[in-house]
């Protein structure tokens, strides 16, 4: 049964045609995957399903009826829920009150029964396998716990048509199977799922049917079974795409970061080992709540050590700021682009130069051209796709985006940096640049530590790879290790 028929639909923003005669359908019982370059038109696509965009034309039809004035509302009623890749939760209320908040209808005077909310909470939570208290507050939850807090609500909603946008991003491999049963047990139950992921080992796990979007326009639609990953990344780019892991050409120096005996009861860190060379990238690996994002602040100082001893290029620093960080050559890159990584509303320029100012503006004066010739730059060195230095960060792509907050860091000329899930969210054909990008920044004697929950990058980009498992490295690994060795040491698992 055809549950979703979008047919020649268009959309325009002012003079850019996002949309251009797209046409899909989505069937009861399958998982249709919907592919694309970042600015291929998936969004505005998922927009119009949900009903936050009208197309200028074509027609929608749900359940075999023709909709017209589509509304977030009546999107809702009529069934079509969306996981969305950047959680929206309200980071003061708890999990159980944000889950309420979206399943509980509204009413004025409404009592609310706070055991109820609370147990329906958890048994959400439970279906997915998902090890949260419901009364954490949502601000305190790392960007994987909101992820999954966000898959909770959608399930909760029973919908018919669910759309996940990239639900896996934040996820370690042991969550994403998770969700990957969640996905199984929703076709199994007759709902149509809209996934949408740029990792693509992930479409050929769980898609019956793929649609590829390139410019705006729907270029293929096939069963999953009929096609393999080169396939696939040449309907999405319009070109094939080589060495997505490019290899190491240049030889390591000595260590530049070297880690001893590196605690903080407040992250929970606990005696932490670890170097890494100039010029060389090691992987840091491990399930969410492992330590690695509260590892790499600490080096930032964002939650300085309260034990061992962090040495760079052979002298013992103390970091108590980020500022200290900066000034011992340490840059970090985080892993919430939107709230950490850019300032979306700033211009290009501004977002680029805004660590550096001391450097480029020695004498407190700013000079806008000297700032505009420093992102110009760098614009051109990490080929960030804009119109201008002046136009604001939300109007780049994801992949654009990370390079912008890539570039603010290397404009401090840093010798150590830190990359938290550097490639989160973008597509393939961007996944690609940034590599090449890491890569090349190692060959220029940088010492890169870099997290990722995306396991084939890990294995494909790192010289060694460290992998944490409550609050402390249990393993270093040769960068050519396979999957099961990086998981088993991630789990514990003996043998």
């Amino acid at each position: 049964m055809t549950l979703l028929q979008l047919a020649n639909v268009t959309k325009s923003f002012d003079a850019a045609r996002a949309l251009n005669g797209v046409s899909f359908d989505l069937n009861g019982g399958e998982i249709h995957a919907l592919l694309g370059e970042n600015g291929a038109g998936k969004s505005t696509l998922i927009k119009i399903i949900t009903g936050a965009h009208r197309p200028d034309s074509g027609t929608i039809r749900v359940d075999g009826q023709e909709v017209h004035n589509l509304t977030p509302a009546a999107a809702r009623r009529l069934g079509i829920t969306c996981i969305y890749q950047q959680p929206a939760l309200f980071p003061d209320l708890t999990v159980a009150e944000n889950i309420g908040m979206r399943l509980e209808p509204a009413r004025s005077f409404r009592r609310v029964n706070w055991s109820a909310r609370r147990a329906r909470a958890e048994a959400l939570l439970r279906r997915i396998g998902a090890d949260i208290s419901p009364d954490r507050e949502a601000g305190e939850l790392s960007m994987p716990e909101q992820q999954l807090v966000e898959i909770a609500c959608a399930i909760g909603t029973g919908a018919k048509i669910v759309i996940m946008d990239e639900p896996t991003a934040s996820l370690t491999q042991k969550e994403q199977l998770v969700l990957f049963a969640v996905a199984r047990e929703l076709r199994a139950s007759g709902v149509g799922v809209i996934y949408i992921s740029h990792r693509l080992e992930e479409i050929f796990a769980l898609a019956d049917r793929v649609t590829v979007l390139r410019d705006g326009e729907s270029v293929a639609s096939s069963r999953a079974d009929d096609l393999n990953e080169t396939q696939l990344i040449k309907l999405m780019v319009g070109r094939e795409i080589l060495n997505i892991f490019p290899e190491r050409e240049e030889a390591m120096g000595p260590v530049a970061l070297s880690i001893r005996d590196v605690s903080c009861a407040a992250a929970g860190i606990s005696r932490v080992n670890l170097d890494v060379r100039a010029g060389e990238i090691v992987g840091l690996a491990g399930l969410v709540g492992a330590g690695r994002t509260e590892l790499a602040r600490i080096l930032f100082g964002v939650t300085p050590a309260d034990a061992g001893e962090i040495v760079l290029n052979g002298k013992s620093v103390l970091i108590r700021s980020p500022e200290d960080a900066i000034n011992y050559g340490i840059a970090y890159v985080p892993e919430d682009r939107r709230r950490h990584g850019v300032v979306l509303e700033m211009p290009i320029a501004a977002n680029i130069t805004m660590a550096s100012h001391r450097e480029i503006f020695p004498r407190g004066w700013m000079s806008f051209r000297r700032e505009r010739e420093v992102a110009a730059n760098y614009i051109r060195d990490l080929s960030i796709k804009t119109s201008s230095p002046e136009a604001p960060a939300a109007s780049l792509s994801g992949g654009n985006q990370q390079k912008v907050s890539v570039a603010r860091w290397l404009a401090t000329n840093p010798k150590v940096l830190i990359l938290d899930e550097p490639t989160q969210g973008v597509d393939v054909g961007a996944k690609s640049e940034i590599h090449k990008i890491i890569r090349q920044l190692a060959a220029r004697g940088l010492a890169v530590l870099m997290i990722s929950s995306d396991l084939p990058e890990i294995l494909g980009m790192s010289d060694r790879i460290a992998v944490m498992r409550n609050g402390t490295i249990v393993a270093i690994l040769p960068g050519k290790s396979d999957a099961h060795a990086v998981m088993a040491a991630a789990v514990g698992a003996k043998g």
